[in-house]
């Protein structure tokens, strides 16, 4: 399993192409192929799922009852917005069009280790995200790491 952690920003050029960093290229594993897929993320950012993780998130899908109308939404919007993605001889993957307008990214992207995926935010909008949270980062570690 793929496990991305850290915080790069790198440029996006005029193709909407954008360099994987190297330590979260390193993160994948040999059955990714190379390959992300890449759509809408639930915040206003794209996420990518390495080709081997999102397989697992594909049989999940396929459990989801599809005569229940929020799962039918949910997997609409979902797919919709995929699409598989390579990293090309110059380590970069390229963003489309669609999803870079949704997402707001301009010249500069944030990118972001998220565990099994990574995220590409644009840097405005993530700082502003940080934020906006109504507790501090602190108080909410203390939440969610009471296991």
């Amino acid at each position: 399993m793929a496990f991305f952690k850290g915080q790069e920003q790198y440029s996006i050029d005029a193709k909407g192409r954008v360099n994987v960093p190297s330590k979260m290229r390193k993160a994948l594993s040999p059955s990714a192929n190379d390959t992300f897929v890449i759509t809408r993320g639930v915040d206003e950012c794209i996420v990518a799922y390495p080709f081997d993780e999102w397989k697992k998130y594909e049989e999940k899908f396929e459990q989801l009852n599809q005569y229940d109308e929020k799962n039918r939404y949910f997997l609409r919007v979902l797919l919709m917005w995929s699409e598989d993605v390579k990293i090309d001889a110059q380590q970069r993957i390229a963003l489309p069009k669609a999803l870079i307008e949704f997402a707001g990214i301009d010249k500069q992207v944030a990118i972001i280790g998220m565990i099994d995926h990574i995220e590409f935010w644009n840097p405005d909008k993530f700082r502003a995200y940080l934020s906006s949270q109504d507790e501090s980062y602190g108080d909410v570690a203390g939440k969610v790491m009471t296991l």
